[in-house]
């Protein structure tokens, strides 16, 4: 395990995030609502990392398994090394992108998921660890919240089946956040770490 990955957990109060196995934190939710409900906006900050659990020193990676939200998502990178997103769009056609900290590479710091668009996250290849934030308007509640299971993915972009093997729930288990999730804090303050 790479020793910033628990000192990260630790300082950030990350927890596991049902269904897409991510390590994050919720850091604002506006005391705004939109006129249909829910925050006007929403921010959280996220880890990947190789084989690291709460409960021991080696566990699964974390990752974002294939999801899709009912509105645009920002994701910004922070540190570490790169992340490796795979999109696979409403058309069928799909899209890889690179965030990381070297814009001059290619990599990209900050990047929009066009609502509806399937999206999955990990390290990319060689990585130990990558620190991002995702903020959204309108914000995020559990409802606008669908996972991508294994057998509807496959059916709709076979070309991308080695990653929806990886990456897609699988089919026996639940593709949505569990009953008022994210509906209200708690919120973490970051304002003075």
């Amino acid at each position: 395990m790479h020793p910033t990955v628990a000192r990260l957990v630790e300082h950030f109060g990350l927890e596991p995030l049902p269904v897409e196995a991510t390590w994050f934190v919720s850091t604002y939710r506006s005391t705004a609502d939109t006129a249909v409900g829910g925050p006007v906006g929403t921010a959280m900050i996220g880890l990947y990392c190789r084989g690291f659990d709460s409960g021991s020193d080696a566990g699964p990676d974390s990752r974002s398994l294939f999801h899709r939200l009912a509105f645009d998502e920002v994701w910004h990178f922070y540190g570490g090394q790169p992340i490796r997103m795979v999109l696979l769009h409403p058309d069928g056609t799909d899209d890889e992108v690179v965030l990381g900290g070297d814009p001059l590479a290619g990599q990209l710091v900050q990047f929009v998921v066009p609502a509806g668009t399937w999206q999955a996250g990990e390290l990319a290849p060689g990585g130990d660890w990558a620190l991002f934030g995702c903020t959204m308007a309108p914000g995020f509640t559990g409802t606008c919240f669908e996972g991508g299971s294994r057998s509807v993915l496959l059916a709709t972009h076979p070309a991308r089946a080695a990653d929806i093997e990886r990456l897609g729930v699988p089919d026996d288990e639940t593709t949505a956040m569990p009953e008022g999730f994210a509906t209200a804090g708690p919120e973490r303050d970051l304002s003075g770490t």
